[in-house]
């Protein structure tokens, strides 16, 4: 291991080239202005305009003032984990690109400070199922239109999150399609806005388990309580119940079941494609790419790419 002061003042010529390129890193890091980025290419690093970035910028900065690494100005912190989400590739990569110029380390801790920095205060505003009066009637009208099913005002549906495998309860996180992740359950309302994520449980856990255990339920049952008939749709996967409503399993074709079941699919079919979009979005959430976190962190990876959807 190499100190600081052998890095500096030895001889070697290897520890001198360190030096120039740590030089070299942190100039490109004091002069660099992402905002300076033509909008094409801010949108495709970044996956949000320059418009939703700075919104978001001045949401968190406060977030940033007593962080450890004050030294970096909050736009490259935040231009570090949108390049992340929207990447999928390993930290040293993101580091390394151009307009940031920051070594891994650094890389890995800021994309803690924004990551919490997210949850902490985004989440809570955006991903909400707080609607209004006019919101409801109008997811009401849409899934009407949609698919001819009444009181509907969301969707909801499960997606897996590959990770690696983790040191604890690793067999609780291998799924039923072999590989290890978080089974995310996200529901959206009639603008596929995401109005509730939960990615607390492992991949192995049953789509009816987390509807059972999530706040998503509760909330709905105390609306049904209140007299208030709102439903949400999900798939076979998920208990039918007075909120929601799934389709009829092992159907005869051409029976009104199974137009009914037709009239259902093509009302869940915006979840189906929220969740389309916001991988693509953010590619840390591609099967493809498993995120080398804990599941603790994937979790918060995943609420975060759900509240920075909302911008796009």
């Amino acid at each position: 291991m190499i100190s600081n002061i052998d890095l500096f003042f030895g001889e070697n010529e290897n520890n001198r080239n360190k030096v120039r390129i740590l030089r070299l890193r942190k100039n490109i890091r004091d002069n660099s202005n992402v905002l300076e980025l033509p909008n094409h290419l801010f949108r495709s690093y970044f996956r949000l305009n320059k418009e939703a970035f700075v919104f978001v910028l001045n949401k968190l900065e406060g977030q940033f003032k007593n962080a450890s690494t004050s030294s970096i100005p909050a736009v490259l912190k935040l231009a570090c984990a949108l390049r992340f989400f929207a990447s999928g590739s390993y930290q040293s990569s993101v580091g390394n690109d151009f307009d940031l110029g920051l070594s891994q380390s650094s890389v890995s801790i800021v994309l803690k400070e924004v990551v919490c920095a997210i949850e902490d205060k985004l989440c809570p505003t955006w991903i909400s199922l707080n609607m209004s009066s006019d919101e409801k009637q109008n997811a009401r009208n849409y899934f009407f239109s949609t698919s001819r099913l009444r009181g509907v005002i969301g969707c909801v549906d499960g997606t897996h999150i590959g990770i690696v495998a983790p040191i604890e309860l690793r067999h609780q996180y291998l799924n039923r399609k072999g590989y290890y992740s978080l089974n995310a359950m996200i529901a959206c309302d009639h603008n596929m806005c995401i109005r509730y994520v939960d990615a607390r449980y492992p991949g192995s856990t049953h789509d009816s388990f987390v509807w059972n255990c999530s706040n998503l339920k509760s909330v709905l049952e105390t609306w049904y309580q209140r007299g208030e008939r709102s439903m949400f749709l999900g798939d076979a996967g998920y208990p039918l119940s007075s909120c929601l409503l799934t389709p009829f399993r092992n159907v005869s074709s051409g029976s009104r079941q199974s137009l009914f079941n037709k009239q259902h699919a093509k009302g869940r079919n915006i979840i189906e494609r929220t969740i389309g979009v916001l991988k693509s979005r953010f590619h840390c959430l591609f099967n493809e790419r498993k995120m080398h976190y804990a599941p603790s962190k994937a979790k918060q990876i995943v609420n975060a790419c759900c509240a920075c959807i909302t911008f796009v």
